[in-house]
């Protein structure tokens, strides 16, 4: 017979303590990361003097001034279009050659394998900084300084460890049964790839993009460093205001913080349908 007995009254308390802590672990987790968003959105939609005054304010006034001059400052407009530019083409980019390396490291097995994998994480391990300077002066030489093609290149290959990294995972959760199915009914490997793999490992790849979207958008350094005339939105907010009034570096943040909280919330279904396909 199985003993039905209510567990002792210490693992109780024991199971109750870790509960806790685990809630409030991430009820923290969750205000560490919403409470900067919702004041700084609280101050981009309050008057300027509701920004500098005290004590500051739980809701927002719905003031849209400092969010109007900041939109019809010299150059916000031009340095918003490069942004979504430079994004879409670092998207583009970062797929087109991430999502063929991640199916080739989870189809097949080729000589280096393993040391294409750790070769691609060390992509990350150079601080940019460092790349910085031979990074100019080969653009310069090649005529890709101040392009948005040349920033999206470099975008490209920040986030091409992650596409590869996570393409990789979800067409090894893919059964090569299924594929092979498809070859049984007359399918070579590409339409094999296009009408049984693709469909699956879809709301990855949309994820994937999303990465390098965000890593794209939020990045300052490289644009700030190879870009003159094309600033991309965080690198003219560096540059442009780094010494402006505080509502107006709200309301630049914003700016910045918006499209990407926009983006991916438009896309969340694939984000959760990711997880799902890369742990089968």
């Amino acid at each position: 017979m199985t003993d039905t007995s209510p567990p002792p009254a210490p693992q109780l308390e024991a199971r109750r303590a870790g509960r806790f802590l685990f809630y409030a672990g991430v009820a923290l987790l969750v205000l560490w990361v919403l409470v900067p968003i919702w004041f700084l959105f609280v101050n981009a939609l309050s008057a300027p003097s509701e920004v500098t005054g005290f004590p500051k304010r739980i809701w927002p006034s719905f003031d849209l001034a400092s969010v109007q001059f900041f939109l019809q400052f010299q150059g916000v407009t031009q340095a918003l279009w490069n942004s979504v530019k430079v994004a879409v083409l670092t998207m583009i980019l970062s797929i087109a050659m991430g999502a063929p390396a991640g199916y080739a490291l989870s189809r097949f097995d080729f000589p280096g394998k393993e040391f294409f994998r750790v070769l691609v994480i060390m992509t990350r391990a150079f601080p940019l900084p460092l790349l910085a300077l031979p990074l100019a002066v080969m653009f310069i030489r090649t005529g890709l300084d101040d392009t948005v093609l040349g920033l999206a290149l470099v975008h490209a290959m920040l986030a091409l460890p992650f596409a590869v990294l996570i393409t990789f995972s979800l067409f090894s959760g893919i059964p090569v049964e299924l594929e092979e199915a498809a070859w049984t009914l007359g399918c070579n490997r590409l339409q094999a790839f296009i009408k049984v793999v693709l469909p699956l490992a879809l709301p990855g790849i949309m994820a994937s993009a999303v990465f390098a979207f965000v890593i794209s958008w939020n990045e300052v350094f490289a644009a700030a460093v190879l870009t003159i005339e094309n600033r991309t939105l965080t690198a003219f907010l560096l540059q442009s205001l780094n010494v402006s009034p505080l509502p107006l570096k709200f309301a630049g943040g914003a700016a910045l913080v918006m499209p990407a909280l926009i983006f991916i919330f438009a896309v969340r279904k694939y984000l959760f349908a990711m997880w799902g396909i890369a742990n089968r």
